[in-house]
């Protein structure tokens, strides 16, 4: 006798926000939104292409990125940014953009390391609870005051990230801020990784640049 046909999702009792019919949804939603030219004033959608911000995102994830925020307010720090990076940096044409966190902005004294290992910022130090498991805050010691306009980046997977620490013989190797295409919000795709990217914490408690 032939079993009766039953549906992929009756078989494996997948809630519908983890089918295949619902991920397609997503991506037909977040396309027609780009086609009708949100992508060109609101949000641009960006991918993951390394390792250097795991395990905060992970190699292919697919972020949202708000590119009008900072026509309104500064970069903050702690923030995640899609950014072009400077000339100086040598980046070749297959790699237009860079996502790293924001650790310092205009005027910010960072500073690696305290007689704990911890970066400081403003004579605060951080508590990153974000970095890649095993990852020091960083193997290469600086002192940098950030020259105003300007952010000082850096990678949650210290270990494996091109970022500030690698160019301090080019402006300290900050990044303008008029470089910076817009604030990385949220993973979109894969659907398991939906969140939201939010501010550590450990941000809250820095205090104002001195003068």
């Amino acid at each position: 006798m032939y079993a009766p046909a039953v549906s992929e999702d009756k078989i494996t009792d997948r809630p519908f926000y983890r089918s295949k019919g619902f991920e397609l949804l997503v991506l037909i939603v977040v396309g027609v939104l780009v086609a009708a030219g949100v992508r060109t004033y609101l949000l641009q959608t960006f991918y993951i292409p390394s390792g250097s911000m795991e395990n905060t995102l992970l190699l292919n994830d697919k972020v949202l990125v708000n590119k009008v925020l900072y026509r309104f307010r500064e970069p903050h720090r702690g923030e995640v940014v899609v950014f072009q990076p400077p000339v100086a940096w040598g980046a070749g044409p297959a790699e237009q953009e860079y996502i790293k966190r924001i650790i310092g902005v205009g005027g910010d004294h960072v500073v690696c390391c305290d007689t704990q290992k911890r970066l400081t910022v403003n004579g605060q130090a951080l508590d990153e609870d974000y970095l890649y498991p095993g990852d020091a805050p960083s193997d290469d010691t600086f002192d940098v005051t950030v020259p105003a306009g300007r952010l000082f980046v850096m990678g949650d997977h210290r270990s494996d990230s091109a970022d500030s620490r690698a160019h301090l013989d080019s402006d300290l190797g900050t990044v303008p801020v008029d470089r910076v295409a817009g604030r990385a919000f949220a993973i979109y795709w894969p659907v398991s990784r939906w969140t939201s990217l939010s501010v550590p914490k450990t941000f809250e408690a820095v205090p104002a640049p001195a003068g």
